[in-house]
């Protein structure tokens, strides 16, 4: 029998809270969570007021929900029993290690990845849900799964960046750009939650979903479609290969204050000053995300004089975030006001 779709948000999103860190009073944006499952807002919103009955979550007078103390105090090894996290996510980031490495075949079937794997058909079908989700696996018609096409080699990886270079500056510039306050606001405190601690025990799939996120709602506002359509495909395709560099937390960390930074310059309106920054952005990310110099490419490619200046590029960003940061502190209450 299949489960009611309700059932199987509440428990994502359950299993999302307990696995992700989330802290008590952080938000829960119906938005954010159809675009993380792929689905609808109606269905998430029954999920989530299934979940407030249960006190997992509570509804906010002005709207939307937060998680509670009682999420947070759910022991994560608890929650991970419950929903069968730990063992998924074994078996997930498995199946995407060996899928880049070429050992797996484009087209599988149910049967033969449980016994790979050593799965029910249940765990199973949770994992499948999840990747085709992600957009990197679809069922077929009839019968079978085939893997999606995806970015498998270190030129393919840095020919993304060179794109998202070119993709995401323009888009801040585009004559139709328009500013969605509210899902930037959304992006802006999810980013603030991984700064103050989140980051250094997120997953890698949560920071590339969250930073994603951020990405491609500022493309969504250029009002370009065509912009908007080629980050969501790029993003698709890059998934699995972010999922195989290692995490310096710290990188990770500087990222987030520098999204933040984006973020608000953009609320104030600064869009030249946003699209300057943007480039910043993604070309130092290219750079630390690189093993090394020869799989930069032509155009993020350094030679020793670029590479030289590598150590006072980091300094220019560090630098502008901390200044940025510390003016935004005593400023981000009145731009948060302004914005309502």
């Amino acid at each position: 029998m299949t489960r009611p779709l309700t059932d199987t948000l509440a428990a994502d999103i359950h299993r999302y809270i307990a696995t992700q860190g989330l802290g008590a009073g952080q938000r829960l944006p119906e938005r954010a969570l159809a675009e993380q499952f792929r689905v609808s807002r109606s269905p998430i919103r029954r999920a989530l007021e299934r979940l407030a009955a249960e006190r997992v979550v509570e509804a906010r007078p002005e709207g939307g929900y937060v998680v509670t103390e009682v999420a947070v105090r759910l022991p994560r090894q608890q929650a991970e029993e419950a929903y069968g996290a730990a063992g998924e996510d074994d078996v997930y980031f498995r199946i995407a290690r060996e899928r880049l490495a070429g050992l797996l075949p484009d087209r599988f079937t149910e049967s033969e990845f449980m016994r790979r794997y050593g799965v029910t058909r249940g765990e199973l079908a949770a994992i499948l849900r999840r990747m085709a989700q992600e957009g990197w696996a679809e069922r077929l018609p009839g019968h079978g799964w085939a893997f999606l096409p995806t970015l498998a080699s270190a030129e393919a990886y840095g020919q993304g960046y060179r794109f998202r270079l070119m993709l995401e500056s323009g888009g801040i510039l585009e004559p139709s750009f328009k500013l969605d306050r509210e899902a930037l606001l959304q992006c802006r405190a999810e980013q603030e939650a991984l700064v103050a601690g989140a980051v250094h025990t997120a997953s890698p799939a949560y920071l590339f979903d969250a930073n994603s996120r951020l990405h491609e709602t500022i493309a969504a506002c250029s009002g370009n479609a065509f912009i908007l359509d080629s980050l969501k495909r790029l993003d698709r395709l890059r998934r699995l290969m972010e999922y195989q560099k290692a995490v310096d937390r710290q990188q990770a960390e500087r990222r987030c204050r520098e999204h933040l930074v984006l973020i608000d310059l953009l609320l104030s309106g600064q869009r030249e000053a946003a699209a300057d920054f943007m480039r910043v952005h993604l070309r130092q990310a290219a750079i630390e995300k690189q093993a090394g110099p020869d799989e930069l490419g032509p155009g993020i490619r350094a030679g020793p004089a670029q590479f030289a200046t590598k150590p006072r590029i980091r300094y220019f960003v560090s630098a502008f975030t901390a200044a940025w940061s510390a003016a935004m502190s005593f400023f981000s209450p009145l731009i948060t006001c302004l914005s309502l």
